[in-house]
């Protein structure tokens, strides 16, 4: 092959996509021929700008690729692009449906195997097997492989940093001090930090700190927006400036604070230092940002609450673990965060 052309397909969720960054790196540093489509929902191309030889095929779910005959209009699109073969990382019905027309058609299509028995047996009440599970990043290197491309993440090199974006400039030149995201918000309440807690720690870093805040949409905005006129050392990037702003300030912090959630995945691939608070879910799961020790990751006592994991996802809140949360102090995150800040 001289020039082979992957088609990647991961249509959801931001954290599972932008944890394909790094294999995606180690794709183009061992192959530099390759070229590479991937298939997603338009909001994360912004994830991509760092890549040459790169499309981004955009789908529209709530359109024109609705339902199975709007698959087949996906397909017929997906079609017309001379690829070579079909990495499933998602390996969904919708993928599962998608492969079934690629197959027929005699291509060569690999779906990432996610451990589904495994991750069962970690977050299942009875006869738990506690143990840590593959991550997932290393989930899709092994789709890569099975298509003929091996890669080593030895050959990961993180990018260069982009200029600051342009309304952070003046904090940039008047500040000394070092800089903390925090991004409080997940998709479940199970894995979400308790509000009043993170007030606490929010109250106390940004004394010595320069604080950003990050999230999405309305409702987490207005939240910000609480905590940035209380405080005098807080900015919320939410509404000031865009995804792809966001991404350029994230190896500009000096450290991010995350929930489970995709924005410590997002700062991880910048090589930014990620203290990750873990709910209901657990690091065992494989989903831990890229490159981060175990230590950066802070974790309920399970002495306390054993059936953590209780789910993937952070789902499942079982009966008693409502509070379970609070029992991680701000004390103990602010302690681990200086922690990190020093070394």
């Amino acid at each position: 092959m001289k020039e082979p052309h992957l088609l990647l397909i991961r249509f959801s969720a931001l954290g599972d996509i932008a944890m394909t960054i790094p294999v995606i790196r180690c794709l183009y540093k061992t192959y530099p021929q390759i070229k590479i489509t991937f298939v997603s929902r338009p909001l994360v191309a912004p994830l991509f700008q760092e890549f040459e030889n790169f499309n981004f095929h955009p789908v529209d779910f709530d359109g024109r690729h609705k339902g199975i005959t709007g698959l087949w209009t996906l397909f017929q699109e997906l079609k017309t692009i001379p690829f070579y073969a079909i990495a499933d990382l998602h390996s969904v019905l919708r993928a599962h449906l998608l492969n079934l027309f690629f197959f027929l058609y005699g291509y060569k299509v690999k779906s990432i195997d996610k451990g589904r028995l495994e991750k069962k047996a970690l977050t299942r009440s009875k006869n738990k097997k506690f143990q840590p599970l593959t991550p997932t990043c290393y989930r899709y290197a092994d789709v890569f492989r099975k298509l003929g491309f091996p890669i080593s993440f030895d050959q990961h090199d993180f990018p260069l940093k982009k200029e600051l974006p342009k309304p952070l400039l003046t904090i940039f030149h008047s500040s000394e001090k070092k800089w903390i995201g925090i991004a409080p918000f997940a998709t479940h309440l199970g894995k979400m930090y308790p509000f009043d807690l993170m007030q606490q720690l929010i109250h106390y870093l940004q004394k010595d700190h320069q604080i950003f805040l990050f999230g999405a949409g309305e409702k987490e905005k207005k939240r910000l927006e609480v905590w940035e006129n209380a405080y005098t050392n807080v900015y919320s990037t939410v509404g000031k400036i865009s995804f792809r702003e966001q991404l350029d300030l994230m190896p500009y912090l000096d450290l991010m604070i995350s929930m489970d959630s995709a924005n410590g995945h997002m700062a991880a691939n910048y090589g930014t230092k990620v203290l990750t608070l873990w709910g209901m879910t657990h690091p065992f799961c494989g989903f831990s940002p890229f490159n981060q020790p175990l230590d950066h990751a802070l974790t309920l006592d399970r002495s306390l609450y054993p059936l953590i994991p209780t789910s993937v996802y952070g789902k499942i809140i079982p009966e008693g673990y409502q509070d379970a949360f609070r029992s991680m102090e701000p004390k103990k995150v602010i302690e681990k965060t200086l922690e990190l800040l020093k070394h």
